[in-house]
């Protein structure tokens, strides 16, 4: 079925995209581009492990401080967070790229260039997100564009892994009622456009006996890391929906260590992550693992028939799972963005990013690509191809436009 957008939408696009100041910023961008790879290449080499941004934070602290930004501050939960004033009365918007990658402070990163291609881990996720902020906020200067409302420039930290977005909760916890929309700028795809929020859940359960010696205590007590292992194997077999997308994964077991090697372990731990676009298959995926390690445990008990196999459970990341409208104004103007630049737009089904905190909120949000091509994602084999990568800034800077007004000449599309 066709995607067809509102009038109203597709109106203020067409408005949007004939202001002149507009048409300035986006060849602006396009000009800016060489400028872009060169800070890409500057901020990759600085490390950001996640909880450990202190160091890009400050740096890119000090990038929107040149630029002329207000109220800049690395804050204590150490997002980066410059403002742009607003030249009416139009909504606050957001605009952020995460601080942190993936990899360790003893990582390689220094950046290798073969045939116009980057390599190096970071490159993109999500170091181009952060640069293609800055040529953005350049963009808005040399055009003079006087859109409505405020724009907060952000980067958020430890959107990673077990950060579990927790940089932009924070934020939206310190700025409760400030911003009414948000765009997300991770990944490179500009023709993705993300605006549901995947649930993700991220837990350890820890399994605990007596222990003993291999042999002396054999069959005198059960073992913690055979209940582990008879819950891995009850989780293995579950079925989950395909649709929406339901996903499990045991990632770690941990138990005993090679100096007990000759010993039954008093403790063994898995960690599991699940995920899930729709919160009640996510909530029965979350049930059903808890039973199966309930059953596992009783089982191992059962069998020995001696002492009592217990377990807790620690949840590191516990993220719920949102859904917006294909048809919120938001949406649809980044559809007729990437029209209106070329790019056929792809709906995503879910998303893991950042956008996934506003959305599960009710605040309208997206998450948009910053350009180019890329590959290797979250390996130290990554690498970025920025061609053409303005593309990026330029949907970013309409659909900001789009969502804070333009003083005298576009309503926000928020109002």
């Amino acid at each position: 079925m066709d995607y067809i957008i509102s009038s109203k939408v597709a109106e203020a696009v067409a408005t949007l995209t004939k202001i002149p100041e507009v048409q300035q910023g986006l060849a602006f961008l396009e000009a800016d581009h060489p400028r872009t790879v060169q800070e890409n290449l500057e901020m990759v080499v600085v490390k950001a492990p996640t909880f450990a941004e202190h160091q890009r934070a400050e740096l890119f602290a000090h990038k929107l401080q040149e630029l002329g930004l207000e109220g800049v501050h690395v804050d204590r939960h150490q997002n980066a967070i410059g403002i742009k004033r607003g030249y009416g009365n139009g909504p606050t918007i957001l605009v952020e790229a995460h601080l942190d990658t993936v990899f360790p402070m003893d990582a390689i990163v220094e950046p290798e260039i073969k045939k116009n291609i980057i390599h190096a881990p970071g490159i993109c996720d999500d170091t181009r997100g952060l640069v293609a902020i800055l040529s953005l906020i350049r963009a808005l200067q040399e055009s003079g564009v006087k859109h409505g409302g405020d724009i907060y420039f952000v980067g958020t930290a430890r959107e990673e892994g077990m950060g579990g977005f927790g940089g932009m909760k924070d934020l939206f916890d310190d700025h409760a009622g400030v911003f009414a929309a948000s765009v997300s700028i991770d990944g490179s795809n500009v023709e993705r456009i993300c605006f549901n929020a995947t649930g993700i859940k991220t837990f350890t359960f820890n399994f605990y006996g007596v222990g003993g010696h291999a042999y002396g205590a054999f069959g005198k007590v059960a073992n913690p890391l055979h209940a582990a292992a008879r819950a891995v194997a009850k989780i293995s077999v579950l079925k989950v929906p395909t649709e929406p997308k339901t996903t499990y994964a045991v990632s770690n077991f941990h138990a005993g260590n090679d100096a007990g090697i000759h010993a039954i372990v008093d403790k063994a731990t898995i960690k599991i992550n699940i995920r899930s676009t729709g919160k009640a298959e996510l909530e029965e995926l979350e049930q059903q693992i808890h039973q199966c390690v309930a059953d596992a445990c009783r089982e191992e008990t059962e069998f020995w028939g001696c002492d009592t196999i217990t377990f807790d459970c620690v949840y590191h990341v516990n993220n719920p799972a949102g859904t917006s409208d294909r048809h919120l104004p938001i949406v649809e103007a980044t559809y007729a963005i990437m029209k209106h630049l070329g790019t056929e737009p792809v709906f995503a089904p879910d998303g893991s990013t950042n956008a996934s905190v506003p959305i599960v909120r009710g605040i309208p949000a997206v998450c948009l690509g910053s350009g180019g091509q890329s590959g290797g994602v979250h390996t130290t084999q990554e690498w970025y191809d920025p061609t053409d990568a303005f593309i990026g800034p330029q949907q970013t800077l309409l659909l900001a436009l789009a969502l804070s007004g333009i003083e005298g000449k576009l309503v926000s599309l928020l109002l």
